[in-house]
């Protein structure tokens, strides 16, 4: 065995999956490992079932169900789409409105679809998934035609696999396959419009045409009324690529179709596809980084990099965003336009573009702002090399987060805006940008969310941690002033204190308006902290990357220190502070419960990785190696196991009371992870509770009812442990 006790086995000493005494529970629908769930959802029913678990999971589903949500639209021709579930409408009603009714208090809405009455017909628990609508070309627009065509994805249950089916919108029906309509089997994949009569399909066509991570290998170009099984191969990818794609934009006059090659998280390539479908057909590839993001508009090429890039004699830093004019870089021009550039404190979060306008959203220490930029009019015969105008967009605010989209990138320059805060509901307005010389527009207000909880003696700060390398890491807090900011230092206070985090795959956590945390915690005298730890995008690639592989450590010891800061500024105790933290999160809460126990008073841990020795052969653990490493190699399998809980788990070690929760239907992390490290600790007799939700996928819950339920046991739970 190792010689250190507290390290797990080395490689030699790791039994194989058929060794592992818990392996049974990853045989996801088998009758002993389902007989176990089964128990273990009575016993967390027996243990948190009563007056308090009912009381939040009501107060919680009224605010899932309110009517007074901000229904978020989608510009749709002449129409605003909408997908909305309520109390009356579980599985949901894909509808649509007017701008001008959606402008009044009471909009009139139609409905398109109802989820509700398709899984009643078809006997299927359908989730929605979303759908993409065909732009009519501009001579059907000019001829008056209507937005006809759309493929609708489902997902029985919530996994990441779902159909795919072509609806008409102006009949308010799905086409039948035997009229013609597309309609794609139940695998991870997609279609996308090409044209009227043909799609991109990139789906599970048979052996051999998926990767390693269950996701397409191929794209075909599939023309209505032919057999998808006979569609031309557009590109094949690499069984060890993560997700192949295609795509054509519509916008007139810029008509390009587009493949793009995900060879792992953070390297892709994509190609520009000629003549496609054809015997001529022909793919460049936009030789950029494969590190990089590009977008596309009208003439111009952006360039959002994460790593440093040497072109054109300049060195770029990762971070950056630059824009040049697509024809005069594919013709070999690398005179770029710097359109961002990080600063130690600064990252871009966000870009859309209007028709004649670039809107970038900027974080700086975590907070938004942001900017207009104006590319010169090649129209006019400008130069392209001409500088870009720049201006801002008034929509900042303290402690805020600022979401800014196009409401029609190809023929408008009007944006939606929405604002929301930890203490602010949130808002959605509109406004035009403009360009230099103009007075920038205030955005109008067009919805407000209400108010779901009292926040009038509540605040919301920023606090910086000092990690163990003497890194700062931002963090916000927000509770009751009296408990946020106690006012005798010399007395520490023992405020019941949820610490919440994430840290990886370049997410950041920002402010934003919940509820539910209002309702279930804040209101009954809690305190909430999130903490911006390394692993996340808070400050850009940067950030990700001093946390990615053998540098995971470092995201634990940041949610560490952000643990022992509050602590140090007396607003709780280890005793009165809990952690919570899903997926990655999940791992990430599952090394505060092996790695840091003497910190916390109680542990969530939800639908996470925890088994790092086999996360890669389950699911699509294999897409991941790129942020964890690959468990196969001697090398990476030396600081994977640093961080794998399953392995570090210490059967003769005490730990804090835990909440485990995970879904049947998650096809993205496997439910083993959870199942197995339940039962690891429960045959060590520790302090364990175990919930499996039947439905939902990887987001835990497919329908308000099941989201409210799941929510309501965290939440009792915690009361039950650190208040």
């Amino acid at each position: 065995m190792s010689a250190d006790p507290l390290l797990p086995p080395s490689d030699a000493d790791l039994p194989t999956h058929g060794a592992d005494p818990f392996g049974w529970l990853e045989e996801v629908s088998g009758d002993e490992p389902l007989d176990w769930v089964r128990q273990r959802n009575e016993h967390a029913q027996e243990t948190l079932g009563g007056d308090d678990l009912v009381a939040t999971r009501a107060a919680i589903r009224e605010v899932l169900d309110s009517d007074d949500r901000i229904p978020a639209v989608s510009r749709i021709g002449d129409h605003l789409y909408n997908f909305w579930r309520d109390a009356d409408h579980e599985r949901g009603l894909w509808r649509r409105t007017t701008p001008d009714s959606y402008r009044s208090a009471d909009p009139a809405w139609e409905t398109v679809l109802d989820l509700d009455a398709l899984a009643a017909d078809e006997d299927e628990s359908w989730v929605w998934h979303g759908a993409s609508v065909l732009r009519p070309t501009p001579e059907q627009l000019a001829a008056g035609e209507p937005w006809r065509r759309a493929l609708v994805d489902l997902s029985p249950g919530g996994s990441d696999a779902d159909v795919t089916r072509e609806f008409d919108l102006v009949e308010k029906r799905f086409v039948p396959a035997a009229e013609g309509g597309f309609h794609r089997p139940l695998a991870k994949g997609g279609l996308a419009w090409a044209d009227e009569d043909t799609v991109y399909a990139f789906t599970d066509l048979g052996e051999g045409t998926t990767t390693s991570s269950g996701y397409p290998r191929t794209v075909v170009l599939w023309r209505r009324g032919t057999p998808l099984a006979s569609a031309p191969v557009v590109y094949e990818g690499s069984v060890d690529d993560m997700y192949i794609m295609g795509s054509r934009s519509r916008t007139p006059g810029f008509e390009r179709d587009l493949v793009r090659r995900s060879i792992a998280f953070y390297r892709s390539e994509v190609f520009l596809v000629d003549d496609v479908g054809t015997p001529e057909q022909r793919l460049v590839r936009l030789e950029v980084p494969e590190s990089a993001e590009v977008g596309l508009h009208r003439e111009w090429l952006t360039v959002e990099l994460r790593e440093d890039w040497r072109a054109g004699g300049r060195t770029y830093p990762g971070g950056s965003l630059l824009g040049v004019v697509l024809d005069d870089f594919l013709a070999g021009s690398r005179d770029l336009t710097v359109l961002f550039e990080p600063t130690s404190s600064t990252s871009l979060v966000g870009a859309t573009w209007t028709r004649h306008h670039l809107v970038v959203t900027v974080l700086e220490d975590v907070a938004h702002a942001a900017h207009v930029l104006t590319p010169p009019d090649l129209t006019d015969d400008a130069d392209a090399r001409a500088p870009w105008a720049r201006g801002d967009l008034p929509v900042g605010g303290e402690l805020l987060t600022i979401g800014v989209g196009a409401v029609s990138a190809v023929d408008s320059d009007d944006v939606w805006v929405t604002r929301s805060g930890y203490l602010e509901p949130s808002t959605l307005g509109v406004t035009t940008v403009v360009g230099p010389g103009d007075p920038p527009r205030e955005p109008e207000v067009l919805k407000s969310a209400p108010a779901f909880f009292d926040a009038d003696d509540m605040v919301a700060a920023q606090h910086f941690a000092t990690s163990d390398d003497g890194t700062r890491v931002p963090y916000f807090v927000v509770g009751r002033a009296d408990l946020v900011r106690p006012a005798d230092d010399s007395a520490p206070g023992a405020a019941p204190t949820l610490l919440y985090g994430y840290g990886g795959f370049e997410i950041p956590l920002l402010p934003g308006y919940s509820g539910t945390v209002g309702r279930a915690w804040l209101a009954r005298g809690g305190v909430y902290v999130v903490a911006n730890i390394r692993g996340g995008g808070e400050y850009g690639p940067r950030w990700h990357q001093a946390a990615l592989r053998e540098k995971r450590h470092r995201a634990y010891e940041d949610f560490a220190a952000v643990a022992r800061d509050l602590v140090a500024r007396g607003i709780t105790t280890p005793e009165h502070l809990g952690v919570q933290g899903g997926s990655n999160g999940g791992l990430l809460a599952g090394n505060m419960l092996t790695q840091y126990p003497e910190l916390f008073g109680a542990v969530v841990i939800q639908v996470p990785l925890l088994d790092m020795r086999r996360y890669s052969r389950l699911l699509a653990g294999a897409s991941w190696v790129a942020e964890y490493g690959d468990p196969d190699v001697a090398e990476d399998w030396d600081f994977l196991r640093t961080f794998s809980p399953y392995h570090l788990h210490d059967p003769e070690r005490r730990y804090p009371p835990v909440l485990l929760t995970t879904s049947t239907k998650d096809d993205r992390v496997h439910p083993g992870h959870a199942r197995k490290m339940a039962a690891k600790m429960l045959a060590a007799g520790q302090d364990v509770t175990y919930y499996e939700n039947v439905e939902g996928g990887h987001g835990g819950a497919a329908n308000n009812a099941q989201a409210a339920h799941m929510a309501a046991l965290a939440w009792t739970f915690l009361r039950g442990r650190i208040t």
